[in-house]
Protein backbone atom coordinates (compact mmCIF):
# COMPACT_ATOMS: atom_id res chain seq x y z
CA UNK A 1 0.00 0.00 0.00
CA UNK A 2 2.77 2.39 0.94
CA UNK A 3 4.64 1.56 -2.26
CA UNK A 4 1.46 2.15 -4.30
CA UNK A 5 0.90 5.59 -2.69
CA UNK A 6 4.50 6.54 -3.31
CA UNK A 7 4.10 5.72 -7.02
CA UNK A 8 0.97 7.89 -7.20
CA UNK A 9 2.70 10.82 -5.46
CA UNK A 10 5.74 10.49 -7.75
CA UNK A 11 3.51 10.52 -10.83
CA UNK A 12 1.63 13.61 -9.61
CA UNK A 13 4.92 15.44 -8.92
CA UNK A 14 6.25 14.57 -12.39
CA UNK A 15 3.10 15.95 -14.01
CA UNK A 16 3.35 19.16 -11.96
CA UNK A 17 6.99 19.64 -12.99
CA UNK A 18 6.10 19.02 -16.64
CA UNK A 19 3.20 21.47 -16.55
CA UNK A 20 5.36 24.08 -14.83
CA UNK A 21 7.89 23.80 -17.67
CA UNK A 22 5.20 24.26 -20.31
CA UNK A 23 3.73 27.29 -18.54
CA UNK A 24 7.19 28.80 -18.05
CA UNK A 25 8.11 28.22 -21.68
CA UNK A 26 4.88 29.78 -22.86
CA UNK A 27 5.27 32.78 -20.55
CA UNK A 28 8.85 33.41 -21.73
CA UNK A 29 7.83 33.07 -25.35
CA UNK A 30 4.92 35.44 -24.97
CA UNK A 31 7.20 38.04 -23.41
CA UNK A 32 9.15 37.73 -26.68
CA UNK A 33 6.06 38.55 -28.66
CA UNK A 34 5.69 34.94 -29.97
CA UNK A 35 3.18 32.24 -29.09
CA UNK A 36 4.24 28.88 -27.58
CA UNK A 37 3.99 25.89 -29.91
CA UNK A 38 1.38 23.34 -28.78
CA UNK A 39 2.04 19.91 -30.20
CA UNK A 40 -1.57 18.71 -30.07
CA UNK A 41 -3.07 21.55 -32.16
CA UNK A 42 -3.87 21.34 -35.87
CA UNK A 43 -1.00 22.51 -38.13
CA UNK A 44 -1.12 26.17 -39.22
CA UNK A 45 -1.65 26.39 -42.99
CA UNK A 46 0.39 29.61 -43.04
CA UNK A 47 3.56 27.93 -41.72
CA UNK A 48 6.09 26.33 -44.07
CA UNK A 49 6.89 22.63 -44.19
CA UNK A 50 9.98 22.01 -42.06
CA UNK A 51 12.87 19.62 -42.66
CA UNK A 52 12.77 17.12 -39.75
CA UNK A 53 16.58 17.10 -39.49
CA UNK A 54 17.57 20.76 -39.93
CA UNK A 55 14.36 22.38 -38.73
CA UNK A 56 14.58 24.80 -41.70
CA UNK A 57 11.74 25.58 -44.14
CA UNK A 58 11.86 23.11 -47.07
CA UNK A 59 11.14 25.82 -49.66
CA UNK A 60 11.34 29.55 -50.13
CA UNK A 61 8.30 30.76 -48.26
CA UNK A 62 6.21 33.82 -47.59
CA UNK A 63 3.30 33.78 -45.15
CA UNK A 64 -0.12 34.32 -46.65
CA UNK A 65 -1.12 37.78 -45.48
CA UNK A 66 -4.41 39.38 -46.33
CA UNK A 67 -3.77 42.37 -48.64
CA UNK A 68 -4.23 45.78 -47.11
CA UNK A 69 -7.59 47.34 -47.80
CA UNK A 70 -7.33 50.06 -50.44
CA UNK A 71 -7.96 53.63 -49.36
CA UNK A 72 -9.78 55.66 -52.01
CA UNK A 73 -7.97 55.29 -55.35
CA UNK A 74 -4.60 54.41 -53.82
CA UNK A 75 -3.41 51.12 -52.35
CA UNK A 76 -2.15 52.85 -49.24
CA UNK A 77 -2.36 51.62 -45.66
CA UNK A 78 -1.95 53.96 -42.73
CA UNK A 79 0.10 52.70 -39.82
CA UNK A 80 -0.78 55.06 -36.99
CA UNK A 81 1.22 52.92 -34.57
CA UNK A 82 4.52 53.60 -36.34
CA UNK A 83 7.23 54.62 -33.84
CA UNK A 84 8.00 58.26 -33.07
CA UNK A 85 6.03 59.94 -35.82
CA UNK A 86 7.32 63.35 -36.83
CA UNK A 87 5.31 66.26 -35.53
CA UNK A 88 4.28 67.37 -39.02
CA UNK A 89 3.62 63.93 -40.54
CA UNK A 90 -0.04 62.95 -40.31
CA UNK A 91 0.64 59.28 -41.02
CA UNK A 92 3.28 56.82 -42.09
CA UNK A 93 2.73 55.28 -45.48
CA UNK A 94 2.80 51.55 -46.02
CA UNK A 95 2.00 49.78 -49.25
CA UNK A 96 -0.16 46.88 -50.33
CA UNK A 97 2.63 44.32 -50.08
CA UNK A 98 3.32 44.88 -46.37
CA UNK A 99 4.11 41.76 -44.34
CA UNK A 100 4.10 41.59 -40.55
CA UNK A 101 7.67 42.26 -39.31
CA UNK A 102 7.33 39.39 -36.78
CA UNK A 103 7.34 37.05 -39.74
CA UNK A 104 9.89 38.86 -41.88
CA UNK A 105 12.69 38.99 -39.31
CA UNK A 106 12.94 35.19 -39.23
CA UNK A 107 12.58 34.52 -42.92
CA UNK A 108 14.17 37.49 -44.69
CA UNK A 109 17.50 37.54 -42.88
CA UNK A 110 18.81 34.88 -45.24
CA UNK A 111 20.92 36.39 -47.99
CA UNK A 112 20.82 33.18 -50.04
CA UNK A 113 17.19 33.93 -50.85
CA UNK A 114 18.24 37.05 -52.75
CA UNK A 115 21.24 35.70 -54.69
CA UNK A 116 19.25 35.79 -57.91
CA UNK A 117 18.82 39.58 -57.71
CA UNK A 118 21.57 41.10 -59.85
CA UNK A 119 23.02 44.63 -59.65
CA UNK A 120 25.81 46.37 -61.53
CA UNK A 121 28.91 46.70 -59.31
CA UNK A 122 29.42 50.31 -58.21
CA UNK A 123 32.63 51.85 -56.89
CA UNK A 124 31.86 55.11 -55.11
CA UNK A 125 33.28 58.36 -56.44
CA UNK A 126 36.35 59.45 -54.44
CA UNK A 127 37.40 62.97 -53.50
CA UNK A 128 39.23 64.68 -56.36
CA UNK A 129 41.87 67.36 -55.83
CA UNK A 130 40.86 70.49 -57.75
CA UNK A 131 44.41 71.43 -58.75
CA UNK A 132 44.84 68.13 -60.59
CA UNK A 133 41.21 67.44 -61.62
CA UNK A 134 39.30 70.72 -61.86
CA UNK A 135 36.56 69.29 -64.15
CA UNK A 136 33.73 66.95 -63.13
CA UNK A 137 31.63 65.70 -66.06
CA UNK A 138 28.56 63.47 -66.02
CA UNK A 139 25.31 62.70 -67.79
CA UNK A 140 21.95 63.72 -66.36
CA UNK A 141 20.02 60.86 -64.75
CA UNK A 142 16.31 60.93 -63.95
CA UNK A 143 15.91 57.26 -63.02
CA UNK A 144 14.21 56.53 -59.70
CA UNK A 145 14.26 52.71 -59.58
CA UNK A 146 16.92 52.33 -56.90
CA UNK A 147 14.98 54.16 -54.19
CA UNK A 148 11.70 52.35 -54.89
CA UNK A 149 13.45 48.97 -55.00
CA UNK A 150 15.28 49.54 -51.71
CA UNK A 151 12.04 50.80 -50.15
CA UNK A 152 10.50 47.44 -51.09
CA UNK A 153 13.35 45.67 -49.28
CA UNK A 154 12.83 47.72 -46.12
CA UNK A 155 9.07 47.19 -46.18
CA UNK A 156 9.60 43.44 -46.53
CA UNK A 157 11.76 43.38 -43.43
CA UNK A 158 15.35 43.49 -44.68
CA UNK A 159 17.81 44.77 -42.12
CA UNK A 160 20.42 47.26 -43.41
CA UNK A 161 23.01 44.45 -43.45
CA UNK A 162 20.98 42.55 -46.06
CA UNK A 163 20.35 45.43 -48.44
CA UNK A 164 22.71 44.92 -51.38
CA UNK A 165 25.09 47.88 -51.45
CA UNK A 166 25.05 47.99 -55.26
CA UNK A 167 21.25 48.29 -55.21
CA UNK A 168 21.70 51.72 -53.59
CA UNK A 169 22.37 54.49 -56.13
CA UNK A 170 22.53 57.82 -54.33
CA UNK A 171 21.48 59.96 -57.30
CA UNK A 172 18.27 57.92 -57.66
CA UNK A 173 17.48 58.36 -53.96
CA UNK A 174 17.90 62.12 -54.38
CA UNK A 175 15.96 62.38 -57.65
CA UNK A 176 13.07 60.18 -56.59
CA UNK A 177 11.57 63.25 -54.93
CA UNK A 178 10.19 66.47 -56.38
CA UNK A 179 11.83 69.79 -55.48
CA UNK A 180 10.69 73.39 -55.61
CA UNK A 181 13.40 74.73 -57.91
CA UNK A 182 13.82 77.86 -60.00
CA UNK A 183 11.71 77.61 -63.15
CA UNK A 184 13.12 78.42 -66.61
CA UNK A 185 12.87 82.07 -67.66
CA UNK A 186 11.89 83.18 -71.16
CA UNK A 187 13.20 80.80 -73.79
CA UNK A 188 15.64 79.10 -71.42
CA UNK A 189 15.45 75.30 -71.41
CA UNK A 190 16.35 74.99 -67.72
CA UNK A 191 15.88 76.88 -64.50
CA UNK A 192 19.00 76.50 -62.33
CA UNK A 193 19.16 76.44 -58.51
CA UNK A 194 22.56 76.76 -56.76
CA UNK A 195 23.14 76.52 -52.98
CA UNK A 196 26.25 75.99 -50.87
CA UNK A 197 25.86 75.21 -47.16
CA UNK A 198 27.53 73.20 -44.37
CA UNK A 199 27.58 69.45 -44.93
CA UNK A 200 25.22 67.71 -42.45
CA UNK A 201 27.44 64.65 -41.93
CA UNK A 202 30.86 66.37 -41.83
CA UNK A 203 31.18 69.73 -40.11
CA UNK A 204 34.53 70.40 -41.83
CA UNK A 205 32.98 70.13 -45.29
CA UNK A 206 30.41 71.95 -47.39
CA UNK A 207 27.68 70.67 -49.69
CA UNK A 208 26.99 72.11 -53.15
CA UNK A 209 23.39 71.69 -54.37
CA UNK A 210 22.79 72.00 -58.12
CA UNK A 211 19.25 71.72 -59.46
CA UNK A 212 17.95 71.83 -63.04
CA UNK A 213 14.26 72.11 -63.84
CA UNK A 214 12.46 72.02 -67.17
CA UNK A 215 9.22 73.84 -67.94
CA UNK A 216 6.02 72.27 -66.66
CA UNK A 217 3.58 71.26 -69.37
CA UNK A 218 -0.19 71.01 -69.47
CA UNK A 219 -0.99 67.37 -70.28
CA UNK A 220 -3.44 68.58 -72.92
CA UNK A 221 -0.40 69.97 -74.79
CA UNK A 222 1.36 66.60 -75.08
CA UNK A 223 1.72 65.76 -78.77
CA UNK A 224 0.11 62.67 -80.23
CA UNK A 225 1.61 59.50 -78.80
CA UNK A 226 2.66 56.27 -80.48
CA UNK A 227 3.14 53.88 -77.55
CA UNK A 228 4.18 50.24 -77.66
CA UNK A 229 3.62 48.28 -74.45
CA UNK A 230 6.29 45.56 -74.42
CA UNK A 231 5.19 43.15 -71.69
CA UNK A 232 7.03 40.18 -70.20
CA UNK A 233 4.49 37.33 -69.76
CA UNK A 234 7.01 34.58 -69.00
CA UNK A 235 6.55 32.12 -66.17
CA UNK A 236 8.66 34.24 -63.82
CA UNK A 237 5.94 36.95 -64.00
CA UNK A 238 3.26 34.86 -62.26
CA UNK A 239 3.63 36.48 -58.81
CA UNK A 240 1.05 39.02 -57.64
CA UNK A 241 3.67 41.80 -57.59
CA UNK A 242 4.55 41.11 -61.23
CA UNK A 243 2.00 40.54 -64.02
CA UNK A 244 -1.16 41.27 -61.94
CA UNK A 245 0.35 44.56 -60.69
CA UNK A 246 1.72 45.28 -64.17
CA UNK A 247 -1.77 45.02 -65.68
CA UNK A 248 -3.17 47.46 -63.12
CA UNK A 249 -0.31 49.85 -63.93
CA UNK A 250 -1.01 49.91 -67.66
CA UNK A 251 -4.76 50.26 -67.10
CA UNK A 252 -4.06 53.36 -64.97
CA UNK A 253 -1.94 54.81 -67.79
CA UNK A 254 -4.57 53.93 -70.41
CA UNK A 255 -7.22 55.93 -68.56
CA UNK A 256 -5.10 59.06 -69.05
CA UNK A 257 -4.30 58.73 -72.75
CA UNK A 258 -5.96 60.93 -75.38
CA UNK A 259 -8.31 59.50 -77.99
CA UNK A 260 -5.82 60.30 -80.78
CA UNK A 261 -3.00 58.34 -79.13
CA UNK A 262 -2.25 54.83 -80.40
CA UNK A 263 -1.33 51.78 -78.34
CA UNK A 264 0.30 48.55 -79.50
CA UNK A 265 0.92 45.56 -77.24
CA UNK A 266 3.75 43.06 -77.75
CA UNK A 267 4.26 40.19 -75.32
CA UNK A 268 7.14 37.80 -74.97
CA UNK A 269 7.60 34.48 -73.19
CA UNK A 270 9.05 31.45 -75.00
CA UNK A 271 8.04 33.29 -78.19
CA UNK A 272 6.80 36.74 -79.22
CA UNK A 273 3.20 37.76 -79.89
CA UNK A 274 1.73 40.98 -81.28
CA UNK A 275 -1.46 41.31 -79.22
CA UNK A 276 -2.48 44.71 -80.62
CA UNK A 277 -1.04 46.72 -83.50
CA UNK A 278 -1.60 50.49 -83.33
CA UNK A 279 -5.11 50.70 -81.88
CA UNK A 280 -6.44 54.25 -81.38
CA UNK A 281 -7.39 55.18 -77.82
CA UNK A 282 -10.91 56.06 -78.90
CA UNK A 283 -11.35 52.26 -78.59
CA UNK A 284 -10.06 51.86 -75.04
CA UNK A 285 -12.33 48.88 -74.36
CA UNK A 286 -10.38 46.78 -76.88
CA UNK A 287 -7.06 47.83 -75.32
CA UNK A 288 -8.39 47.25 -71.81
CA UNK A 289 -9.62 43.73 -72.67
CA UNK A 290 -6.26 42.86 -74.22
CA UNK A 291 -4.41 43.94 -71.07
CA UNK A 292 -6.78 42.17 -68.68
CA UNK A 293 -6.53 38.89 -70.61
CA UNK A 294 -2.73 38.62 -70.40
CA UNK A 295 -1.47 35.44 -68.73
CA UNK A 296 2.02 34.34 -67.68
CA UNK A 297 3.88 31.17 -68.65
CA UNK A 298 6.97 29.94 -70.51
CA UNK A 299 10.53 31.17 -71.05
CA UNK A 300 11.78 34.74 -71.51
CA UNK A 301 12.68 35.71 -75.08
CA UNK A 302 13.30 39.39 -74.35
CA UNK A 303 15.53 39.95 -77.39
CA UNK A 304 12.73 38.93 -79.77
CA UNK A 305 10.24 41.09 -77.91
CA UNK A 306 12.48 44.16 -78.16
CA UNK A 307 13.02 43.63 -81.89
CA UNK A 308 9.27 43.31 -82.55
CA UNK A 309 8.31 46.29 -80.38
CA UNK A 310 10.71 48.61 -82.19
CA UNK A 311 9.52 47.36 -85.58
CA UNK A 312 5.92 48.26 -84.71
CA UNK A 313 6.97 51.61 -83.21
CA UNK A 314 8.87 52.45 -86.41
CA UNK A 315 5.88 51.54 -88.61
CA UNK A 316 3.64 53.81 -86.55
CA UNK A 317 6.23 56.60 -86.15
CA UNK A 318 4.57 60.02 -85.70
CA UNK A 319 6.71 62.94 -86.88
CA UNK A 320 6.85 65.45 -84.03
CA UNK A 321 4.99 63.02 -81.77
CA UNK A 322 5.97 60.98 -78.72
CA UNK A 323 7.21 57.62 -80.04
CA UNK A 324 8.06 55.31 -77.18
CA UNK A 325 8.42 51.66 -76.18
CA UNK A 326 7.42 50.96 -72.56
CA UNK A 327 9.08 47.75 -71.38
CA UNK A 328 7.65 46.06 -68.27
CA UNK A 329 9.57 43.09 -66.87
CA UNK A 330 11.49 41.58 -63.95
CA UNK A 331 14.55 41.63 -66.24
CA UNK A 332 15.12 37.88 -65.98
CA UNK A 333 15.95 36.92 -69.60
CA UNK A 334 16.79 33.28 -70.40
CA UNK A 335 16.32 32.95 -74.17
CA UNK A 336 18.50 34.83 -76.68
CA UNK A 337 20.49 37.85 -75.48
CA UNK A 338 20.45 37.94 -71.68
CA UNK A 339 23.48 39.82 -70.32
CA UNK A 340 23.91 43.61 -69.86
CA UNK A 341 26.76 44.02 -72.37
CA UNK A 342 24.81 42.20 -75.11
CA UNK A 343 21.64 44.15 -74.34
CA UNK A 344 23.59 47.42 -74.50
CA UNK A 345 24.70 46.67 -78.05
CA UNK A 346 21.16 45.76 -79.14
CA UNK A 347 19.44 48.78 -77.59
CA UNK A 348 22.15 51.24 -78.71
CA UNK A 349 21.31 50.34 -82.31
CA UNK A 350 17.58 50.78 -81.68
CA UNK A 351 17.86 54.26 -80.17
CA UNK A 352 19.05 55.61 -83.53
CA UNK A 353 15.45 55.20 -84.76
CA UNK A 354 14.38 58.22 -82.67
CA UNK A 355 12.17 56.02 -80.49
CA UNK A 356 12.47 56.49 -76.74
CA UNK A 357 12.39 53.77 -74.10
CA UNK A 358 10.83 53.63 -70.64
CA UNK A 359 11.69 50.61 -68.47
CA UNK A 360 9.40 49.52 -65.62
CA UNK A 361 10.76 46.90 -63.22
CA UNK A 362 8.56 44.51 -61.23
CA UNK A 363 9.09 41.77 -58.65
CA UNK A 364 11.76 40.33 -56.40
CA UNK A 365 14.09 37.33 -55.81
CA UNK A 366 15.07 36.87 -59.51
CA UNK A 367 15.03 40.63 -60.18
CA UNK A 368 17.65 41.72 -62.77
CA UNK A 369 18.24 45.39 -62.04
CA UNK A 370 21.52 45.25 -63.99
CA UNK A 371 19.74 44.43 -67.26
CA UNK A 372 17.05 47.08 -66.87
CA UNK A 373 19.37 49.88 -65.82
CA UNK A 374 21.63 49.20 -68.81
CA UNK A 375 18.67 49.15 -71.22
CA UNK A 376 17.37 52.48 -69.96
CA UNK A 377 20.80 54.14 -69.88
CA UNK A 378 21.68 53.10 -73.43
CA UNK A 379 18.25 53.35 -75.03
CA UNK A 380 17.35 57.03 -74.64
CA UNK A 381 15.21 56.06 -71.70
CA UNK A 382 14.27 56.22 -68.07
CA UNK A 383 13.89 53.48 -65.48
CA UNK A 384 11.45 53.14 -62.59
CA UNK A 385 10.69 50.29 -60.21
CA UNK A 386 7.01 49.59 -59.56
CA UNK A 387 6.42 48.02 -56.15
CA UNK A 388 2.75 48.96 -55.75
CA UNK A 389 -0.19 50.51 -57.54
CA UNK A 390 0.60 53.72 -55.67
CA UNK A 391 4.03 53.83 -57.33
CA UNK A 392 2.53 53.01 -60.73
CA UNK A 393 0.21 56.00 -60.41
CA UNK A 394 3.10 58.24 -59.35
CA UNK A 395 5.23 57.26 -62.36
CA UNK A 396 2.58 56.84 -65.07
CA UNK A 397 -0.15 59.28 -63.99
CA UNK A 398 1.13 62.01 -61.65
CA UNK A 399 4.47 62.30 -63.48
CA UNK A 400 3.16 61.31 -66.91
CA UNK A 401 4.68 64.33 -68.69
CA UNK A 402 8.17 63.88 -67.26
CA UNK A 403 8.06 60.09 -67.72
CA UNK A 404 6.73 59.97 -71.27
CA UNK A 405 7.55 63.33 -72.91
CA UNK A 406 11.24 64.11 -73.49
CA UNK A 407 12.10 67.82 -73.89
CA UNK A 408 15.92 67.66 -73.83
CA UNK A 409 18.21 64.97 -75.28
CA UNK A 410 21.79 64.07 -74.34
CA UNK A 411 21.90 66.36 -71.31
CA UNK A 412 25.44 66.67 -69.92
CA UNK A 413 26.72 68.60 -66.92
CA UNK A 414 30.27 69.77 -66.36
CA UNK A 415 31.46 71.62 -63.26
CA UNK A 416 34.77 73.47 -63.25
CA UNK A 417 35.93 74.11 -59.68
CA UNK A 418 38.00 77.09 -58.54
CA UNK A 419 41.04 76.04 -56.43
CA UNK A 420 40.93 79.41 -54.64
CA UNK A 421 37.65 78.31 -52.99
CA UNK A 422 37.56 74.50 -53.25
CA UNK A 423 40.42 72.19 -52.35
CA UNK A 424 38.71 68.93 -53.34
CA UNK A 425 35.25 67.66 -54.23
CA UNK A 426 33.24 64.45 -54.41
CA UNK A 427 30.20 63.93 -56.65
CA UNK A 428 27.61 61.96 -54.67
CA UNK A 429 26.28 59.19 -56.92
CA UNK A 430 26.18 59.20 -60.73
CA UNK A 431 28.98 56.61 -60.79
CA UNK A 432 27.53 54.91 -63.87
CA UNK A 433 26.95 58.28 -65.58
CA UNK A 434 30.49 59.67 -65.42
CA UNK A 435 32.04 61.00 -68.62
CA UNK A 436 35.52 62.02 -69.70
CA UNK A 437 36.06 65.79 -69.72
CA UNK A 438 36.62 65.83 -73.49
CA UNK A 439 33.30 64.02 -74.10
CA UNK A 440 31.34 67.01 -72.84
CA UNK A 441 31.47 68.84 -76.18
CA UNK A 442 31.52 65.69 -78.29
CA UNK A 443 27.96 65.59 -79.59
CA UNK A 444 28.31 61.98 -80.74
CA UNK A 445 28.51 60.84 -77.11
CA UNK A 446 25.20 59.72 -75.64
CA UNK A 447 23.85 61.17 -72.38
CA UNK A 448 20.59 61.27 -70.44
CA UNK A 449 17.19 62.59 -71.43
CA UNK A 450 14.99 64.90 -69.33
CA UNK A 451 11.21 65.08 -69.53
CA UNK A 452 8.72 67.92 -69.23
CA UNK A 453 8.52 69.42 -65.74
CA UNK A 454 11.34 67.21 -64.54
CA UNK A 455 13.94 68.25 -61.99
CA UNK A 456 17.49 66.89 -61.72
CA UNK A 457 19.54 67.44 -58.58
CA UNK A 458 23.26 66.77 -58.08
CA UNK A 459 25.17 67.14 -54.81
CA UNK A 460 28.90 67.66 -54.37
CA UNK A 461 30.67 67.32 -51.02
CA UNK A 462 33.37 70.01 -50.90
CA UNK A 463 36.55 70.39 -48.87
CA UNK A 464 37.10 74.19 -48.70
CA UNK A 465 40.52 75.60 -49.49
CA UNK A 466 42.40 76.33 -46.26
CA UNK A 467 40.30 73.94 -44.13
CA UNK A 468 41.92 71.50 -41.72
CA UNK A 469 41.20 68.60 -44.10
CA UNK A 470 42.50 70.33 -47.24
CA UNK A 471 45.32 68.59 -49.13
CA UNK A 472 48.33 70.83 -49.77
CA UNK A 473 50.94 70.42 -52.48
CA UNK A 474 54.55 71.60 -52.18
CA UNK A 475 55.04 72.98 -55.69
CA UNK A 476 51.54 74.03 -56.79
CA UNK A 477 50.86 75.92 -53.53
CA UNK A 478 53.73 78.40 -53.76
CA UNK A 479 52.82 82.06 -53.25
CA UNK A 480 50.95 83.42 -56.26
CA UNK A 481 51.78 86.75 -57.92
CA UNK A 482 50.01 89.74 -56.43
CA UNK A 483 47.52 90.09 -59.30
CA UNK A 484 43.83 90.61 -59.03
CA UNK A 485 41.81 87.45 -59.75
CA UNK A 486 38.37 88.25 -61.15
CA UNK A 487 37.05 84.83 -60.08
CA UNK A 488 38.11 84.64 -56.43
CA UNK A 489 34.47 84.89 -55.32
CA UNK A 490 33.37 81.89 -57.42
CA UNK A 491 33.21 78.32 -56.11
CA UNK A 492 32.79 76.91 -59.59
CA UNK A 493 30.98 77.24 -62.92
CA UNK A 494 28.28 74.85 -64.07
CA UNK A 495 28.13 74.14 -67.81
CA UNK A 496 25.03 72.44 -69.23
CA UNK A 497 24.93 71.01 -72.74
CA UNK A 498 21.83 69.49 -74.40
CA UNK A 499 20.04 68.87 -77.69
CA UNK A 500 16.49 69.58 -78.69
CA UNK A 501 14.64 66.26 -79.27
CA UNK A 502 15.57 64.82 -82.64
CA UNK A 503 18.34 67.38 -83.27
CA UNK A 504 22.02 66.54 -83.87
CA UNK A 505 23.56 69.84 -82.72
CA UNK A 506 23.78 70.75 -79.04
CA UNK A 507 23.35 74.05 -77.19
CA UNK A 508 25.42 75.06 -74.18
CA UNK A 509 24.85 77.36 -71.20
CA UNK A 510 27.08 78.29 -68.27
CA UNK A 511 26.13 79.35 -64.75
CA UNK A 512 28.71 80.78 -62.30
CA UNK A 513 28.40 79.60 -58.69
CA UNK A 514 29.43 82.57 -56.57
CA UNK A 515 29.91 82.98 -52.83
CA UNK A 516 26.53 84.77 -52.70
CA UNK A 517 24.83 81.35 -52.84
CA UNK A 518 26.45 80.27 -49.55
CA UNK A 519 24.15 80.09 -46.53
CA UNK A 520 24.37 78.74 -43.00
CA UNK A 521 20.60 78.13 -43.01
CA UNK A 522 19.65 76.35 -46.25
CA UNK A 523 16.03 75.82 -47.21
CA UNK A 524 14.13 72.54 -46.90
CA UNK A 525 14.75 71.62 -50.54
CA UNK A 526 18.50 71.56 -49.87
CA UNK A 527 18.04 69.86 -46.51
CA UNK A 528 15.79 67.11 -47.86
CA UNK A 529 18.05 66.37 -50.84
CA UNK A 530 20.94 66.10 -48.35
CA UNK A 531 18.80 63.80 -46.18
CA UNK A 532 18.04 61.52 -49.15
CA UNK A 533 21.78 61.40 -49.93
CA UNK A 534 22.60 60.62 -46.30
CA UNK A 535 20.04 57.79 -46.32
CA UNK A 536 21.85 56.28 -49.31
CA UNK A 537 25.26 56.68 -47.62
CA UNK A 538 23.97 54.84 -44.53
CA UNK A 539 22.42 51.97 -46.48
CA UNK A 540 25.58 51.56 -48.59
CA UNK A 541 27.69 51.76 -45.41
CA UNK A 542 29.74 54.25 -47.40
CA UNK A 543 33.31 55.00 -46.40
CA UNK A 544 32.33 58.66 -46.90
CA UNK A 545 29.33 58.65 -44.56
CA UNK A 546 31.13 60.65 -41.85
CA UNK A 547 28.82 61.23 -38.88
CA UNK A 548 25.79 59.77 -40.67
CA UNK A 549 23.53 57.41 -38.74
CA UNK A 550 19.86 56.53 -38.68
CA UNK A 551 19.50 58.42 -35.41
CA UNK A 552 21.19 61.50 -36.86
CA UNK A 553 19.04 61.35 -40.00
CA UNK A 554 15.83 60.81 -38.05
CA UNK A 555 16.59 63.92 -35.97
CA UNK A 556 17.13 66.02 -39.12
CA UNK A 557 13.85 64.84 -40.67
CA UNK A 558 11.91 65.63 -37.48
CA UNK A 559 13.01 69.27 -37.77
CA UNK A 560 11.74 69.61 -41.34
CA UNK A 561 8.33 70.35 -42.82
CA UNK A 562 7.58 67.21 -44.81
CA UNK A 563 4.88 68.55 -47.07
CA UNK A 564 4.16 65.58 -49.30
CA UNK A 565 3.43 61.90 -48.70
CA UNK A 566 6.64 60.68 -50.38
CA UNK A 567 8.87 62.70 -48.04
CA UNK A 568 6.77 61.56 -45.09
CA UNK A 569 7.22 57.99 -46.28
CA UNK A 570 11.01 58.29 -46.29
CA UNK A 571 10.87 59.53 -42.70
CA UNK A 572 8.76 56.47 -41.87
CA UNK A 573 11.33 54.14 -43.50
CA UNK A 574 14.13 55.71 -41.48
CA UNK A 575 12.13 55.29 -38.27
CA UNK A 576 11.31 51.71 -39.18
CA UNK A 577 15.00 50.83 -39.59
CA UNK A 578 15.93 52.87 -36.52
CA UNK A 579 13.47 50.85 -34.42
CA UNK A 580 14.68 47.41 -35.54
CA UNK A 581 16.86 45.38 -33.17
CA UNK A 582 19.35 43.69 -35.46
Amino acid sequence: MTTFLMKIISTILAVIVLLSGVVLTGKEAMQDGTMPIQEDTAPDENLPEVDPVTGEPTEQWLPEIEPAEEAADYDIQYDMAAPAATANATAAYKREYIVDPEYTVDYYDDSEMFDEEKYEPVEENPFCLVQSEPLSTFSADVDTASYANVRRMIEYGYSPDYIHADAVRAEEFINYFSYDLNAPEGDEKFGVTKIVAPCPWNSEHQLLFLGLKTQDIDLSEIPQQNLVFLIDVSGSMLDDNKLPLLKKSFLALLDNLDEEDTVSIVTYASGVETVLDRVKCDDKDTIRDAIENLEAGGGTYGEGGIQRAYEIAERGFIEGGNNRVILATDGDLNIGISEPDQLEKLITEKKETGIYLSVLGYGMYNYRDDNMERLADCGNGNYAYIDSLLEAKKVLVEEMGSTLLTVADDVKLQVEFNPDKVNSYRLIGYENRLMMANEFRDDTKDAGEIGAGHSVVALYELVPTGSAQAVTLKYQDQTKPETENAYTSEYATLFVRYKEPGEATASEKDYPITEEVYTETPNDEFRFAAAAAEFALILKDSEYKGDSSLEHLSGILKEMTLDDEYRQEMAYLVRRLEGQNY
